[in-house]
């Protein structure tokens, strides 16, 4: 298999498989408590391990559930090597992209006042985010083996939040 056929949702999937196996079930949950992560839909964590197991990254098992029958997965030998190929590639920037960069080009189309009121409302959404991961934070110490990279993580997710709060003033100045 060519570097082309994984995708960052695939070194995702790959990664939250991690050491014990997981079920799509699983990675979803991980990706809705971890939302200021969130870099796919739900039904992308449902399929991608699939392809990822017909192309021998990934097998499965049938494992109980508490409702129903569920597909746990686990790395493969395929899938630990290509994880420790990855691992040694320079991360890329991962840019500057979503909504507030772009409402904020249309102030000249739309008017700089509904552009403001949309975009200072982010306020609210970045104090979830912060309740958020002081969440994650207790989560990551009952997870030892990740507990580290988690908090880095998460010290860079709150750093990227107060850099989103101090340019909403930059708009509500310049705005105003």
């Amino acid at each position: 298999m060519t570097r082309d056929d994984l995708t960052f949702i695939s070194y995702s999937v790959l990664v939250l498989v991690g050491r014990g196996g997981a079920s799509p079930h699983d990675f979803v949950q991980m990706m809705r408590a971890g939302r200021v992560y969130q870099s796919a839909s739900p039904s992308q964590y449902y399929a991608e391990p699939k392809r990822l197991e017909r192309l021998g990254y990934l097998t499965s098992t049938k494992e109980p559930g508490r409702t129903r029958e569920r597909t746990v997965y686990r790395l493969t030998d395929k899938g630990r090597d290509s994880l420790r190929k990855w691992a040694h590639e320079p991360a890329a920037f991962p840019g500057v992209h979503g909504e507030p960069p772009i409402k904020l080009l249309a102030a000249d189309l739309v008017g700089e006042e509904p552009v403001r009121e949309s975009v200072l409302a982010m306020r609210a959404e970045i104090e979830s985010l912060r309740a958020e991961l002081d969440i994650a934070d207790d989560r990551a110490d009952t997870i030892p083996h990740r507990a580290k990279y988690l908090h880095l993580n998460h010290r860079l997710s709150r750093r990227i939040l107060d850099t989103y709060e101090e340019w909403l003033g930059d708009v509500e100045r310049e705005l105003a």
